[in-house]
């Protein structure tokens, strides 16, 4: 029998206590996926392993009985739940990997495929993998918007820009599913259902990116976030649920007063990250204060945040104590150290932003404007923008944009002002927030997600651009020039996997 290390003791303990822990599961195991109408309960504490560690997600006065809960049950025809695409071993999104997983375990037939928007096209062949290629190899689902633009309360709004289909590889910008039949059908990745006291706090009393007053809630007259929905469609839960539900559910009916409360009420309590490292061992050891119960213990305050430098919870594991040290491997100290890097790079690491719509379109900023990651990443714990309104990376939109055959490509052409950035002429994958405001300015935007729980649910980017975290840093460094070193490289890839 060989025995550990007694520097690795403590670790291994842990980590048996972990594996013991009520809820953890580990590896590929049935129930690691939450069908919808299954009644489990959703314990307090739910930990589920990935590739860089442990996730875990924290239900605030948990356990939860799902059976009969609106979040976990099918409220509509194609045997969907909410749960379906927020899955908690995902971080409360979905995942390439789980989205495959459940492909090969029911042979396509899970409701998570279902043809409205599982999919690429209703139209094309259901039973065969490649008419579900966008959602098994890019994470993405079908989004239908109304063409023209309607606001959120269904009012039309003129575009001041037409737009043409240049390529329709799934069919579904043509014909019934075509603008000439009011639609447009967009790709997108679901965004995780969690953490969302800090998505709902109102860093502004106006919209920083457009100089304009933020849009005020329909239900209480507050000013809106804005940091929901990719394309702001839905300005707060009861619209976002209400969006969910007659799409992505495909309910017959509107959700009743008490199942939205219910599903209010659920949302507001689930915080969800990255609990331990594979690497590194556990996010709220050795001076590190990071993890779901500090997202659950803190609030948001000031312009959104809680006064403290974003990713600062990681500042202990900068100068380990030489106790602390002895105590690891000389593998996890230097991850640890690593980690710390990372996040100063993130914070420090000045670079040129250019061209950048909600960025350098703003009066007073300038083009190119000098900054570092958390000019917009700022929300501390989150890593999302305190400051309200959408940003165009060009993640979506040509010439920065990877060239993909897969998705619908369209031709957008302002017939007011050019854009301030791409001209005229815009050729895109997703015109973005311009389908909700209508303005050609707006073309590509997308709203900033928050950067938790990443370990747990690849392909990053509201189109699954990056397969994984080097990609997410790879796209940055090609589309500004950052000159990141190669270290500087894998310490934002080990600060990212911890989040």
């Amino acid at each position: 029998m060989q025995l550990l290390p007694q520097r690795s003791l403590p670790l291994a303990l842990g980590a048996l206590v972990l594996a013991l822990s009520v809820g953890a599961r580990g590896g590929d195991t049935p129930d690691r996926w939450w069908a919808p109408g299954e009644g489990r309960v959703l314990p307090a504490v739910l930990d589920y392993d990935n590739a860089n560690g442990t996730l875990r997600t924290l239900v605030v006065g948990g356990p939860l009985k799902t059976k009969g809960h609106p979040f976990f049950e099918p409220l509509g025809p194609n045997g969907r739940a909410c749960v379906t695409c927020h899955q908690p071993a995902d971080a409360m999104s979905l995942s390439v990997a789980s989205a495959q997983r459940q492909w090969e375990r029911t042979g396509g037939k899970d409701p998570l495929f279902a043809a409205i928007d599982g999919s690429n096209c209703p139209t094309l062949p259901q039973q065969k993998r490649e008419s579900h290629s966008l959602l098994l190899e890019r994470g993405l689902f079908r989004i239908e918007r109304p063409w023209p633009v309607r606001s959120f309360n269904g009012k039309p709004v003129t575009p001041d820009f037409t737009i043409e289909v240049v390529r329709d590889p799934n069919g579904c910008n043509s014909g019934v599913y075509g603008p000439a039949a009011g639609r447009i059908s967009v790709y997108r990745r679901p965004r995780p259902v969690a953490n969302m006291k800090y998505l709902l706090a109102v860093g502004f009393p106006y919209d920083p990116k457009q100089g304009y007053a933020l849009p005020l809630d329909p239900d209480d007259g507050k000013p809106q976030s804005g940091n929901l929905m990719a394309d702001n469609r839905a300005g707060n839960l009861r619209l976002q649920m209400e969006d969910a539900g007659s799409s992505h559910l495909g309910m017959l009916k509107r959700l009743t007063p008490a199942q939205r409360k219910r599903l209010q009420d659920f949302e507001l309590r689930v915080f969800t990250a990255m609990q331990v490292s594979k690497a590194g061992g556990a996010v709220d050891s050795g001076g590190a204060k990071a993890g779901p119960a500090r997202l659950r213990d803190s609030a948001p305050g000031a312009l959104g945040s809680i006064g403290e430098p974003v990713w600062s919870e990681f500042k202990g594991w900068e100068s380990i104590p030489p106790e602390e040290a002895a105590r690891l491997t000389p593998e996890q100290l230097a991850f640890r150290q690593s980690v710390a890097r990372g996040a100063k790079v993130f914070r420090d690491k000045t670079f040129l932003i250019t061209d950048t719509a909600g960025i350098n379109s703003r009066i007073g900023f300038g083009n190119p404007v000098r900054n570092s990651c958390v000019f917009c990443h700022n929300m501390s714990q989150m890593g999302n923008d305190v400051a309200p309104g959408q940003v165009d990376l060009g993640t979506t939109t040509l010439p920065f944009a990877d060239p993909w055959a897969d998705l619908p490509l369209f031709k957008v052409t302002c017939t007011g002002r050019p854009h301030p950035h791409y001209g005229r002429v815009i050729y895109t994958y997703d015109p973005g927030f311009a389908l909700t405001s209508g303005k050609c300015a707006d073309v590509g935007k997308i709203t900033l997600q928050s950067m938790r729980g990443l370990s747990a649910r690849a392909p990053y980017f509201s189109n699954g651009l990056a397969k994984d975290l080097r990609g997410v840093v790879d796209y940055y460094e090609r589309r500004y020039s950052i000159g990141y070193t190669e270290q500087e490289k894998q310490d934002l890839v080990n600060l990212m996997s911890v989040l």
